[in-house]
């Protein structure tokens, strides 16, 4: 176990080398960056967001205590360093003491201290409360030491501190009752206001302890067709774009003064099941849908191939070829029997929710399945909902199916663990546990033995394909567009948008 969390430790302190040396290079010249996307931010708490607008916006302003780079690595975010015990019970960070809010204040150990506090608040809400519910109590010994006391040894905490939903937010704003209502974060830029669904004006922190941002400022516009973003980027009114529509991010290589940035990504497109309502509370309804469906037509129709069919573990790492899961070979034959013998060989009806926008597929992903599992005699109704309306729905797990886009994880306990665990705090999403996950769940947790976790997790995927609380469908692509004189963006298979941060304009 010792020497697992030393390599961690040493491969942490190698990356953060790495980062220091690249923060000292200096842009070629300093401008406002024009960017434009489709979906704007639900809310400005960075505990509580689960939409993909919001925590693309609040990654800019906020900052976890580690980060992961472009290649799932674990690099510093306030934090500078970081250390397991050699028993895997305490995990104990070195914060950088140059990192400050942008309100001018120092981030201190008792703003850590006060964030988790926050967040393992069950009132709170936090979406990622189940990550770090291993967390027994929390010290701070001096004026950058963070320790954090766990209950048992827990491999992907550090991990699950990547996230935007475990930022680090002033102690101060927590007291006064402003998360959520203010972004103060100690990230690369600042939010100096912000329209709903019409702009965001953001400024560079000067002040960042990351180092030199790139350019002086970002303007986002809020322009809900992609179409409309491909033309203003065409006309050079944009500089910047994120795209979340294939049919559009397959255009902008055809135009000569724009460049595309096509990355995979470990969140996942997936119809999410109910099975706390009748009939999908039956194994054999669940699993005739499974079977019902040709995951790639799916993504073949709705996102013009643009991705690859996955099982449940989208992690390089992790991920098994899915082939060899539950009925992932579409067979209507064997789901006609299924039905049949759930006594529903003519079929019911049902709904499922969509959102618009997130993703731009959704609908077209609706519309396939639809008509797939209307071969199997399954009435499917499309309910298409405002992005605000469908993620106040689908956390209250108020849904017969829905369509989603889910944000993955460099490791499948963080990942899962809010679904699929008893502790979860996602089960009402997820409306779904047995004891085999949770089991299994709790044995990754705790197993320090890569090659032992992969076989643990490999179960796990294999279980749940089975069982078909959800049908997973495909893994998609990160799109960005750039006019050709925007240089130093990097990608990674998170989505983030972080590299902004080091973004020029020549």
């Amino acid at each position: 176990m010792k020497g697992y969390f030393a390599r961690k430790l040493i491969s942490g302190m190698v990356l953060a080398a790495g980062v220091g040396m690249a923060a000292v290079a200096m842009p070629a010249q300093a401008a406002t960056l024009r960017m434009a996307w489709s979906q704007d931010a639900t809310g400005l708490d960075p505990h509580k967001q689960t939409a993909f607008s919001s925590i693309r916006l609040l990654e800019l302003i906020y900052e976890p205590l580690v980060r992961l780079d472009g290649n799932l690595q674990i690099v510093p975010g306030v934090a500078e360093s970081w250390q397991f015990s050699p028993d895997g019970k305490q995990l104990t960070f070195k914060l950088n003491a140059k990192a400050k809010f942008q309100n001018g204040a120092p981030v201190t150990p008792a703003d850590v201290k006060a964030s988790f506090t926050r967040i393992l608040d069950q009132a709170t809400g936090a979406v990622a409360r189940a990550n770090f519910l291993s967390i027994a109590s929390i010290d701070t010994p001096d004026a950058t030491t963070v320790v954090f006391n766990l209950s048992q040894p827990d491999v992907p905490l550090l991990t699950a501190m990547t996230s935007l939903n475990a930022a680090v937010v002033p102690a101060s704003e927590i007291a006064a009752g402003t998360i959520g209502t203010k972004a103060i974060g100690s990230g690369p830029f600042k939010l100096d206001s912000w329209v709903p669904n019409s702009k965001e004006v953001l400024s560079a922190n000067k002040d960042w302890a990351g180092g030199t941002v790139g350019v002086d400022g970002i303007n986002i516009s809020v322009l809900p067709d992609e179409t409309a973003i491909l033309a203003s980027l065409r006309t050079g009114q944009t500089d910047f774009a994120l795209l979340n529509d294939p049919l559009v991010a397959t255009l902008v290589p055809k135009e000569p003064k724009l460049q595309l940035t096509r990355t995979p990504v470990l969140s996942y497109n997936v119809l999410q099941l109910n099975p706390s309502r009748k009939p999908m509370d039956q194994l054999a309804v669940r699993q005739a849908i499974s079977c019902a469906i040709d995951r790639k037509d799916v993504m073949d129709t709705a996102a013009l191939g643009e991705g690859k069919v996955t099982g449940p573990l989208t992690m390089p790492l992790y991920a098994t070829d899915p082939s060899k899961l539950f009925c992932y070979t579409r067979d209507v034959a064997k789901a006609k029997k299924l039905m049949a013998d759930a006594g529903l060989a003519n079929g019911f009806s049902a709904t499922v929710i969509a959102a618009t926008g997130e993703p731009p597929t959704a609908t077209a992903e609706a519309q396939v399945i639809q008509s797939q599992l209307a071969e199997i005699g399954i009435k499917l109704d499309i309910k298409v909902m405002e992005l605000n309306v469908y993620v106040d729905t689908w956390l209250k797990g108020n849904f017969d199916m829905a369509v989603a886009l889910n944000g993955g994880s460099a490791d499948p306990y963080s990942m899962y663990n809010r679904y699929w665990t008893k502790t979860g705090n996602l089960q009402k999403v997820a409306n779904y546990i047995d004891d085999t996950l949770d089991s299994l769940m709790q044995k990754g947790r705790a197993e320090t033995d890569p090659a032992k976790r992969k076989e643990i997790f490999a179960e796990f995927e294999k279980h749940i394909a089975e069982v078909s609380p959800w049908i997973w469908l495909y893994t998609a692509y990160g799109y960005t567009a750039e006019q050709k004189n925007v240089e130093g963006f990097v990608p990674t298979p998170t989505g983030s948008l972080f590299g902004l941060s080091k973004v020029s304009i020549r």
